[in-house]
């Protein structure tokens, strides 16, 4: 039989993707009782496998809880001290990777064999007792569960970090910042590179030895001009990795840690994209224009004077909301890219970006998008409200992209902003905010009630009771096209 484990009999890695854990974390299971009875209790566990063979190297992946009741021990061999047969088992179960081995007591054998415990010491192999009312598949079981905790602690450290490092990419300083982050969260130290291997700044714990520093500028050399996009090496007991900056024309991120968890790098992939996104515009000179741009607005100009620092004559205004997600920092710089403009702004869960009218806005996935018109920059606010009403027919539709309809301002545009608003408020105050809400998206559908149900999810006789309760409350025909209209142009207004 072909060993499993050889490159030639499975294209997969030795051990599965799966965060391991602690056989003293195992241990400790009180509803399991397990006692050690030979070896180190710091052994790692990837999985746990029962096997009544007497060879299981070949069965094994490495890493494995090895759980046997003895069925496969001659019965000649317990009681004879020169038997070679325990020797040679725990060998193998060494050589394949085990990590320890579980023995279970009753019906098999009434204690563990004596030389089995000697043969477990002398190979270092850990030796658990597995009590008769512990069953093998719980002990299996808690395994998997303790392996789903830590990986449900990984995720939420790794959650946690990218929140951390979406919030310093937003305060002043943002890549020294980032750096700080990423070097907490990963324990150690971080490093930004510029395109002649030299430091720009640096971040964390206290400066390496001389030799580890050296180590870090070789490898941040490796990934230097686009050669490789990233590198690992170990150096001293670090762990040392570099990557290149996606829009940083030559620029670095290298990090030293002592310890590498499974997490990390998600981690620093999250601080490369930030990273890139903080220097490519600097070094492109988008970022001198934008902050031109904003210190003459705040220091009093108008939209159309700032607007040819930008580089564009017309825009587009697009407001955006994830589909399956609360939208963050990191997803709102990463739509701004995707759609070409770095001129992004979340607020109330969604994501507004000035686009240049030239570039093509899509559907993208995972994103629901209202378009506005194209536009000067005199008109951005009119786009503004555009791109919200485009936004809501397109979640009340379920449309990925809605884009306005291009007629401009149209009657609407003939009432002042302020007094539209005072008289939406006064006609439709007798509305609950779910009423309001309800005859907004039916009055969208044109009156489809299980368009309507569906957009809301609610069931389509709800529907029936709401509409009927806003024509009572607002004492209206809601059959009569003028009062739909009406309503209509009320409820843009709020």
């Amino acid at each position: 039989m072909p060993d499993p484990r050889s490159p030639s009999a499975s294209p997969f890695p030795a051990l599965p993707p799966t965060p391991p854990v602690e056989l003293s974390a195992l241990l400790a299971r009180e509803d399991l009782a397990l006692r050690p009875l030979a070896g180190p209790e710091e052994a790692v566990l990837h999985g746990a496998h029962a096997s009544e063979m007497a060879d299981p190297y070949p069965y094994l992946l490495g890493g494995e809880l090895l759980l046997t009741a003895g069925l496969h021990i001659p019965r000649e061999t317990v009681a004879d001290d020169r038997s070679p047969y325990f020797d040679t088992y725990v060998s193998r179960i060494t050589a394949a990777g085990g990590a320890a081995l579980g023995f279970g007591v009753t019906p098999v054998h009434d204690t563990v064999p004596e030389a089995l415990v000697e043969a477990c010491a002398r190979h270092r192999l850990p030796l658990i007792e597995v009590p008769p009312h512990t069953t093998f598949a719980a002990v299996a079981r808690a395994v998997w569960q303790l392996m789903a905790q830590s990986r449900l602690a990984e995720l939420r450290r790794v959650t946690e970090a990218v929140r951390s490092l979406a919030a310093a990419a937003s305060r002043p300083g943002p890549v020294p910042s980032v750096l700080r982050r990423l070097a907490r969260h990963l324990d150690g130290r971080a490093v930004l590179y510029g395109p002649d291997g030299t430091r720009i700044t640096e971040e964390g714990r206290a400066q390496h030895p001389p030799a580890v520093r050296e180590a870090l500028d070789a490898l941040a050399r490796t990934v230097t001009g686009r050669a490789r996009s990233s590198a690992t090496d170990t150096v001293a007991g670090l762990h040392l990795s570099a990557y290149a900056l996606g829009a940083g024309e030559g620029l670095v991120l290298a990090v030293a840690s002592a310890h590498r968890a499974p997490g990390d790098h998600t981690i620093a992939s999250v601080a490369v994209v930030l990273l890139s996104l903080l220097t490519g515009g600097h070094r492109g000179g988008t970022g001198p224009a934008l902050t031109s741009a904003l210190v003459r607005l705040l220091l009093g100009a108008g939209p159309e004077e700032v607007a040819p620092l930008l580089g564009a004559g017309r825009w587009v205004v697009v407001h955006a909301r994830p589909a399956a997600r609360a939208a963050d920092e990191v997803a709102a710089s990463a739509l701004g890219a995707a759609l070409g403009s770095p001129l992004t702004d979340l607020a109330d869960g969604v994501v507004r970006i000035l686009v240049p009218a030239g570039r093509e806005v899509s559907a993208l996935p995972g994103w629901t998008l209202g378009v506005s018109s194209p536009v000067g920059p005199r008109d951005w606010p009119a786009a503004d409200a555009q791109a919200s009403a485009a936004l809501a027919r397109a979640l009340a539709t379920r449309t990925p992209l809605v884009t306005h309809g291009g007629l401009g301002h149209g009657l609407t545009g003939l009432v002042p902003a302020g007094q539209a608003a005072a008289h939406a408020r006064a006609l439709l105050s007798p509305l609950t905010p779910a009423l309001t809400e309800t005859l907004r998206t039916w009055l969208s559908l044109h009156g489809g009630w299980d368009r309507t149900a569906a957009a809301l999810g609610l069931h389509r006789n709800t529907v029936r009771q709401r509409i009927a309760r806003c024509a009572a409350l607002l004492e209206a025909d809601l059959d009569d096209p003028d009062v739909r209209m009406e309503l209509w142009f009320a409820l843009r207004h709020v």
